[in-house]
C-alpha cells in the first residue's frame, strides 16, 4: 500500500522556479515549509483537505551541528554542506527524518513564519521536533482522512471533534502536520484556534474607569478565550490560512527588485471585454 501511495504522479505542474541560494538566505529556524508533493498520496491529501499543500516540514538549519547531536557525523557525511540547511519532516516510507531543504527545490514551496516567536519558545519548539526523529509514520492517518467526506453537520456537536480525530493515537507514530501542530501547541502558539466567549468575571474599578473613559477595553489585551484544535485535526494548508504565520516570498519579490513591466510575454495578455448590459 505504501509503495502505491508514494508512487509519483504522471503530471506535476510547477508555478515558478525556486532559487536555492535565496531559499537558504531567507528561511529561518522554526519556519514551516509547505510542499506541493508529487506523489499519489499528495493528490489525495490535497483533494480531501481542499488545499494546495500536501506536506510540511519545519526548518532547523544547522541545529544538529551546533548542538553536537549524536546524528551530527552521520548528517555531515550524508549531506555534506547541506547539513547546515536541514528540515524535519515525517515521511510515509521512512518516518520522522531530517532532510536538506534543497530536496524540495523543484517543487512548489511556501514558507510560513510564526509571527513574533520568542527565542526561548523557538528553542522549546526545536527541542520537541528534534526529539521526534526516528518515530514511525502513522499510516492509519491516510485512511482516516476519508472522514473529511462525512456529512459532519449530521453528527451531534459534542461528538464532532472525537469523530474527526485522526490516526492510531500511538505515541510512537506521527504525521507531518500533526507533529508540527503538537510542537507549536507545546509553546502555546496558535495555528487556527477557535475563539470563544470568556467566562464572566467581575470587573475591577480600574477596568470600569477604562471603559467609561475610553469606551472600550484595554487594546493591549485579547478578549475572549481561544480553544486549540487537536493536533491530529491540523493539515498542512492550515499554516497557510493561519493569520498568525507570515508568508515569506523568497523568489521573485524577495529582493524588492521585481518590475512586472520588464516581463516578456509570448503572446498578448488576454483580456475579457464586458458583454452588453454589463458595467
Amino acid at each position: 500500500m505504501i509503495r502505491a501511495l508514494t508512487r509519483p504522479r504522471r503530471r506535476y505542474h510547477r508555478y515558478g522556479d525556486n532559487d536555492p541560494d535565496k531559499l537558504k538566505r531567507y528561511v529561518r529556524k522554526g519556519d514551516v515549509i509547505l510542499v506541493d508533493g508529487d506523489q499519489r498520496v499528495s493528490q489525495v491529501i490535497k483533494t480531501l483537505t481542499t488545499s494546495s499543500w500536501s506536506h510540511n516540514g519545519v526548518y532547523i538549519g544547522d541545529e544538529l551541528l551546533v548542538r553536537d547531536h549524536p546524528m551530527r557525523a552521520a548528517v555531515q557525511r550524508r549531506f555534506g554542506r547541506e547539513a547546515k540547511h536541514l528540515l524535519i519532516e515525517a515521511l510515509v516510507e521512512q518516518g520522522v527524518v531530517v532532510s536538506p531543504i534543497v530536496k524540495y527545490i523543484d517543487f512548489n514551496l511556501r514558507i510560513c513564519r510564526p509571527y513574533g516567536l520568542h527565542p526561548a519558545d523557538l528553542r522549546v519548539l526545536l527541542d520537541d521536533l528534534i526529539g521526534k526523529i526516528g518515530l514511525q509514520y502513522d499510516v492509519k492517518n491516510i485512511t482516516d482522512l476519508m472522514r473529511y467526506l462525512l456529512p459532519v453537520h449530521l453528527i451531534p456537536a459534542r461528538y464532532r471533534e472525537d469523530a474527526l480525530h485522526f490516526g492510531s493515537g500511538l505515541a510512537t507514530e506521527t504525521i507531518c502536520s500533526s507533529m508540527t501542530a503538537a510542537a507549536f501547541a507545546r509553546i502555546g502558539f496558535p495555528i487556527l484556534p477557535e475563539q470563544r466567549d470568556p467566562p464572566s468575571r467581575p470587573r475591577t474599578t480600574k477596568d470600569k474607569i477604562k471603559v467609561a473613559l475610553l469606551g472600550r477595553h484595554d487594546p493591549d489585551l485579547y478578549t475572549g478565550m481561544f480553544h486549540a484544535r487537536h493536533p491530529t485535526l491540523v493539515v498542512p494548508g492550515d499554516f497557510d490560512l493561519s493569520p498568525y504565520f507570515e508568508i515569506v516570498k523568497f523568489n521573485a519579490i524577495a529582493d524588492g527588485n521585481f518590475d512586472y513591466r520588464k516581463m516578456r510575454w509570448t503572446t498578448e495578455v488576454p483580456t475579457v471585454e464586458p458583454t452588453s448590459g454589463e458595467s
